[in-house]
C-alpha cells in the first residue's frame, strides 16, 4: 500500500502521523512524507523582482520555514520507523493542495492523510482551503485525521455507487480488519406543511406521507441491514444503524454519540461552483465533524 502524509509541523499533523504509525499495513507498504514550503513572494501575491528591498527578509523567513518544515517531515519519518514499512521524506515548494495532489498522483498513492486544524467557523476556512481542495482532486481515497485510532468506524451509506466504492475500501484495506463498523443509513423525511392545502386535503396529504414516511424508514433499516451482512460475510464485525433526518447532520450527531473514531463516506467529487452551490453530506460532514472523516471519491 502507498500512503501519502501531508505534514507542516503542526499539532493537527503530528496527530495524522500518529494515526498513520498505528495503522495494521501489508508489507511492502511506503509511506511518503510530505511538506509543502510555499514561497513567500507567492504567497504576498508578489513577484521576486517586486519585493525590492525586503527580498533578503523573505529568504530567511523561508529559509525560517523550511527548516522548520525539515524537522517535521524528520519526525514524522522517525514516528513512522517500523520493519516492512519504507518511508520516505520529501520538501516540496508550491502551492499546499496542489502539491499534495500532484505529489499523490506522481507516487501512485492508494490513500493521503492529512491533519485537521479542528472544528468551528475559522477552522473549516482553513481545512476548505487546503483539505476540500485535495478531496476534490486527489486521484484516491483522503483521510482527514482528528484522532490517532480507527478502531470505531462509522460507513455512512447511501446505497449510490460511491458508498459501494467506499465499502470495497472498508473490505479490501487490512487497517479496518478489527474495526467495530456501523452501517448508517439515513432516511430523509419532509413533513409537509399545511400552508395552501383545502380543508380536508391536508388530512390526505398527511396520511400519503405517514405511509411513505414509514416506508422509507423500512427501505433504509433493510438497506443498512444487506450492507452490514455483506461487511460481516467479508470478515468484519459490522452492525446495521437506521437513522431518519438530514443526512448530514445525523451522522455527525450520531458520530459524537457513539465515540467514533472515523466516519468512512463516498462522495461525487463534484469540483468548483457547482460543490459550493449543490453542496453534499461529505463535505458537511467533513468539515463538521469531530471524529477523522475517510472520504472515497468515485472515479472519474
Amino acid at each position: 500500500m502507498r500512503i501519502l502524509l501531508g505534514v507542516d509541523g503542526s499539532a493537527c499533523s503530528d496527530l495524522a502521523t500518529e494515526l498513520v504509525a498505528a495503522l495494521p499495513l501489508p508489507p511492502d507498504s511506503v509511506v511518503r512524507v510530505v511538506a509543502v514550503l510555499q514561497p513567500y513572494a507567492d504567497a504576498l501575491a508578489l513577484s521576486y523582482a517586486a519585493a525590492g528591498d525586503v527580498s533578503a527578509n523573505l529568504e530567511s523567513e523561508e529559509e525560517r520555514d523550511a527548516r522548520h518544515l525539515r524537522e517535521a517531515i524528520g519526525r514524522s519519518e522517525a514516528a513512522l520507523q517500523r520493519e516492512g514499512l519504507t518511508v520516505e521524506g520529501f520538501l516540496v515548494r508550491g502551492r499546499a493542495a496542489s502539491s499534495i495532489v500532484d505529489e499523490a498522483t506522481g507516487m501512485g498513492a492508494d490513500l493521503v492523510v492529512l491533519g485537521s486544524r479542528g472544528h468551528g467557523t475559522i477552522a473549516t476556512m482553513v481545512l476548505g482551503s487546503t483539505a476540500a481542495e485535495v478531496v476534490d482532486h486527489a486521484p484516491c481515497p483522503v483521510l482527514v485525521a482528528r484522532g490517532a485510532q480507527i478502531a470505531h468506524v462509522a460507513f455512512a451509506d447511501d446505497g449510490s455507487p460511491q458508498a459501494r466504492r467506499a465499502e470495497t475500501v472498508l473490505t479490501s484495506w487490512p487497517m479496518f480488519a478489527d474495526a467495530q463498523v456501523d452501517v448508517l443509513n439515513v432516511a430523509e423525511l419532509a413533513v409537509p406543511v399545511a400552508a395552501g392545502f383545502t380543508t380536508g386535503l391536508y388530512d390526505q396529504v398527511l396520511e400519503s406521507y405517514t405511509r411513505s414516511a414509514q416506508a422509507a424508514r423500512e427501505a433504509s433499516a433493510e438497506d443498512a441491514k444487506v450492507t452490514a451482512q455483506r461487511l460481516t460475510a467479508a470478515g468484519l464485525r459490522a452492525q446495521a444503524v437506521a437513522l431518519e433526518g438530514d443526512p448530514a447532520t445525523e451522522i455527525i450527531r450520531y458520530t459524537e454519540t457513539h465515540k467514533v473514531d472515523l466516519v468512512v463516506t463516498g462522495t461525487r467529487g463534484r469540483t468548483g461552483l457547482a460543490r459550493l452551490l449543490l453542496g453534499s453530506v461529505a463535505r458537511n460532514v467533513l468539515l463538521h465533524a469531530r471524529c477523522s472523516v475517510l472520504i472515497v471519491r468515485a472515479r472519474l
